[in-house]
């Protein structure tokens, strides 16, 4: 039986210890390579931090699997029943190259294709969301809820280009920003899917969509919104797949309902 408890301690401790790696190299070099596009980045950080939490984990616990950003290779993922853990060791690496404060690690735990553990941590400006199944969601220790605002004119909405500039995907986001601006209270982008579903958990925002991400940017803010009262679905409307590179985040049931309506979807090729 996995005792999760102990579990959690140990990736909270790896977790710290890589956002202070991270965090050390705040006025420093932060030299990026490539990766699909020259807007798509990896630094030695990225693959530094994947590295030490994922030699932490498997130390300890030999059967577990990964997922991770910097690991995946161009490989097809599997999410299997075996526990496995979903990273993402610098979600905003756009942001972290140039020097803005708006950078997570952001790591979940999947067992049975079931997520119990879901963190995100921004160590620059000491951010720490965190949530277990079952166990509420928090920020920095102390308890957070979703807002209670029900009207969209109200709402803020979080949103994000992405890395990718395929020429439909671009066609969607443009439209829907050109439509949702009229309809909304307003639109933020933080430049992390993770921190902008965070910032719904949080109450600080009311809603975010995105097309084109992957289950790593995704898996633990799925968790820290829900358990902060909040909803996640397709942004057509239907059932969350962790796996289909789509997501929105919102308050309630009956927000996310709303906007689904107004959104031009745009479907991705599946994680």
């Amino acid at each position: 039986m996995m005792n999760l408890d102990e579990i959690y301690i140990d990736i909270m401790r790896l977790i710290k210890e890589a956002g202070s790696m991270i965090r050390e190299r705040t006025y420093k070099s932060r030299e990026a390579n490539l990766k699909s596009c020259d807007i798509d980045l990896v630094t030695e950080w990225d693959q530094k931090v994947e590295k030490l939490i994922i030699d932490g984990i498997s130390s300890k616990y030999f059967d577990h699997k990964f997922i991770g950003e910097e690991g995946v290779g161009g490989t097809k993922i599997q999410l299997t029943e075996t526990p496995t853990w979903i990273i993402d060791p610098i979600d905003g690496t756009m942001n972290f190259v140039h020097g803005m404060p708006h950078s997570c690690i952001s790591v979940a735990l999947v067992v049975n294709k079931i997520t119990e553990i879901g963190i995100v941590y921004n160590p620059f400006i000491e951010q720490l969301f965190t949530a277990r199944r079952g166990k509420g969601a928090f920020l920095n220790g102390g308890p957070i809820k979703v807002s209670t605002e029900k009207e969209l004119a109200k709402a803020l909405v979080m949103i994000e280009f992405g890395t990718s500039r395929d020429p439909a995907k671009m066609d969607a986001v443009l439209k829907n920003v050109t439509h949702l601006t009229p309809l909304v209270h307003g639109i933020r982008c933080l430049g992390s899917a993770a921190l902008n579903g965070c910032m719904v958990a949080l109450g600080a925002a009311e809603i975010y969509y995105e097309f084109g991400i992957h289950c790593w940017d995704i898996a633990a803010l799925d968790l820290i919104v829900r358990e902060a009262g909040g909803v996640t679905i397709d942004p057509a409307g239907g059932p969350f797949d962790l796996m289909s590179r789509r997501v929105l985040c919102a308050s309630s049931m009956e927000l996310a309902q709303k906007i689904a309506k107004e959104l031009t979807q745009f479907y991705p090729e599946c994680d």
